[in-house]
């Protein structure tokens, strides 16, 4: 059977579609399938919409260079297109003298991934800056910022479709069959009916479900080191009127299993705390009303103001992680897979945070290794 397009890209979310975009626009024919009934409904709609500077990362690292290349190009495309976007800058705080040499081990980290921009400050100047802390230091982040995730996506969509890549939505892969000139993708669409395909290349940017798409193609996930483990993280927001004022995001320096509860603000000026991490085996997206407590208790250690009643339910996110309960940092795979004797198949499995500021280079990660295919 000969391919009837070059690519198909599993998975609507920023990453899918600047992967797409990138394609599409380097002359590639592309089709995206996407399970969900519009784009960017899971990974991409639930996070906490920060621009990342490229600080927590081991040098060398995926998440580092991806994350650095990806803020850049960001910001370039959010200015060149109007994407609504705010650099704000963070704070990296440590209220105990015991942190202070993470915070310095952070502040050299940032440096080796090529982020020369951050500082360490001292606790008065962080109280000048964000009079609500109480911190003995803090590292301070200029280029981190916000954005708004969905426009985002629909940029990237829109310049696929610009460049005449199409997008089949409600259509749920379940095998991918490798054939003499490519894939055969066989999915189901919104109503039952038997959808099929034949590509030259596949993208597997599934999200949530990339392990499982692997798996559909013939990879031993557990062998591969592909299987995911699924981890919740609920938000609550600031009660309209409150007595407590953010101009910037606030980190406390981070805990072994993520970042901490955290302070954000979206592009409204809204106030957010969050995510925790919770390790879940099915996806849903509820958020207990009375973990408030321990949310005020954990973000009170650096805005000690901060009173429990203050907080409401928001949302819940679910990030891809690779490591499972108690692992260290995972990597990103961004994977051509000749070596597992499938040839132009890409696997982007584990794009969890920093992905939604890495998803550009991602995208042009991806058409590098499929330029020669």
């Amino acid at each position: 059977m000969k391919p009837e397009t070059d690519v198909v890209v599993v998975g609507a979310g920023v990453v899918g579609l600047s992967a797409a975009a990138a394609l599409a626009a380097a002359g590639r024919s592309v089709v995206v399938v996407e399970r969900n009934a519009a784009i960017a409904q899971e990974v991409t709609a639930r996070n906490s919409e920060v621009i990342h500077a490229g600080i927590y990362y081991p040098p060398g690292s995926l998440k580092a260079e991806l994350c650095v290349a990806g803020r850049r190009a960001l910001y370039e495309r959010c200015e060149r297109l109007g994407i609504p976007h705010r650099k704000l800058g963070k704070l990296i705080v440590a209220v105990a003298d015991d942190e202070l040499p993470t915070l310095a081990d952070l502040h050299a980290r940032a440096h080796a991934n090529g982020v020369s921009e951050v500082a360490l400050i001292d606790a008065a100047e962080a109280r000048r800056r964000e009079p609500e802390l109480a911190v003995v230091a803090a590292l301070d982040s200029p280029v981190t910022g916000i954005v708004d995730a969905h426009a985002l996506s629909v940029s990237y969509l829109a310049e696929a479709e610009r460049h005449g890549a199409l997008i089949a939505l409600r259509t749920d892969v379940h095998a991918i069959e490798a054939i003499a000139d490519g894939y055969r993708i066989a999915a189901r669409g919104g109503d039952g009916e038997a959808v099929e395909i034949v590509a030259a290349a596949v993208v597997n940017a599934a999200g949530l479900a990339s392990d499982r798409v692997a798996e559909c193609a013939g990879f031993d996930v557990d062998a591969c080191g592909y299987r995911l483990h699924p981890c919740k993280g609920d938000y609550f927001s600031l009660a309209p009127g409150v007595p407590l004022r953010i101009g910037r995001l606030l980190y406390p320096v981070p805990a072994v299993a993520g970042l901490g509860v955290h302070a954000t603000l979206d592009l409204g000026g809204r106030i957010r705390f969050g995510p925790d991490t919770e390790y879940v085996t099915q996806l849903r997206y509820d958020v207990d009303a009375a973990k408030g407590a321990e949310f005020a208790a954990a973000a009170g250690r650096y805005l000690p103001a901060l009173q429990p009643e203050w907080l409401q339910p928001d949302y819940a996110g679910i990030r891809p992680k690779l490591a499972g309960p108690g692992e260290t940092f995972r990597d990103f795979v961004v994977a051509e897979e000749s070596a597992a004797g499938r040839p132009a198949f890409v696997n982007l499995i584990g794009i969890e945070s920093p992905g939604l500021t890495a998803a550009p280079a991602i995208a042009d990660r991806v058409v590098e290794l499929l330029a020669g295919l």
